[in-house]
């Protein structure tokens, strides 16, 4: 009777190593698999925490002019490839880029920054683009109110400025219909020089400045002045602006004969013609 219990207590400690030992690795391959999810999910997190994409920007105008240059500084982080779109049918890949608008309205500016491993993520401005600032300036001979072909119209910020003929802000020359027109300026006043071979406006602004000073710029419109000249025959030999030529006349006052008005309508035709003030 003894054999049979020893053997089947042979038997039981077998089954129990085995048991023993399938656990241990069942244990292991579990270890195993859990350490290769781990070197599996590793790159992935460590992307996520360390290469995902963040998109912004800033402009150095949000409110521009149309035709004025807008400057785009990308503050985006972990991003080495950018696409832009400027909500007007121009794009660009540029980190940095300068762009204008040619149209007035509201434009919705996206940047989509894309890291080194793919990932992307977008940034978003609204941009208001308004219609430029115009200065129409008409010159008309004061007696007869003819208009002046191919005078020469200088702004200057100042009225000293206009006597000594420094910091000068624009120049241009009429048309056939004595106009001439400025783009771009700021919400100033200006005075207005005029010279043309046989015409200049130097007496008019010895009677009354308002001759030759304009209202305060007005911005987004269009801004329309008249500026009076007289018929002064300069010399032949000097095509220099000689201030000293004057014909004194009798008072005259630039109200009388006021055509100052302001408004928008034409502003895209006006434009395109106008000499940009920088």
């Amino acid at each position: 009777m003894q054999i049979p219990t020893l053997t089947k207590m042979k038997l039981t400690s077998s089954i129990s190593k085995a048991d023993s030992y399938g656990q241990t690795v069942k244990s292991a391959f579990s270890r195993m698999k859990s350490i290769l999810y781990l070197l599996m999910t590793l790159p992935v997190i460590l992307i996520s925490c360390t290469s995902r994409p963040e998109a912004q920007f800033v402009v150095d105008r949000a409110t521009p002019e149309v035709g004025q240059d807008v400057k785009f500084t990308n503050n985006s982080n972990n991003a080495t490839r950018f696409e832009w779109d400027f909500g007007d049918g121009y794009v660009s890949s540029d980190a940095n880029p300068v762009h204008y608008f040619t149209a007035s309205g509201k434009f919705e500016v996206e940047l989509t920054a894309f890291s080194k491993s793919g990932l992307s993520d977008k940034a978003f401005m609204t941009i208001e683009v308004k219609i430029p600032t115009l200065l129409e300036i008409e010159v008309v001979e004061w007696y007869d109110e003819y208009v002046v072909e191919g005078a020469s119209v200088r702004l200057y910020p100042t009225l000293v400025d206009w006597e000594d003929e420094k910091n000068l802000e624009s120049e241009g020359l009429t048309d056939r219909f004595g106009m001439v027109v400025f783009s771009h300026l700021g919400p100033w006043v200006y005075y207005v020089d005029v010279w043309e071979k046989d015409h200049d406006n130097y007496a008019l602004a010895s009677e009354d400045i308002a001759f030759i000073r304009t209202p305060e710029i007005r911005r987004n419109r269009i801004n329309r002045f008249v500026a009076w000249v007289d018929y002064v025959p300069h010399s032949k030999s000097d095509g220099t602006r000689d201030r000293t030529m004057v014909i004194k006349k009798l008072q005259r006052k630039p109200d009388s004969k006021s055509r100052e008005i302001n408004e928008t309508e034409g502003w895209e035709e006006l434009y395109e013609k106008s000499i940009k003030v920088k």
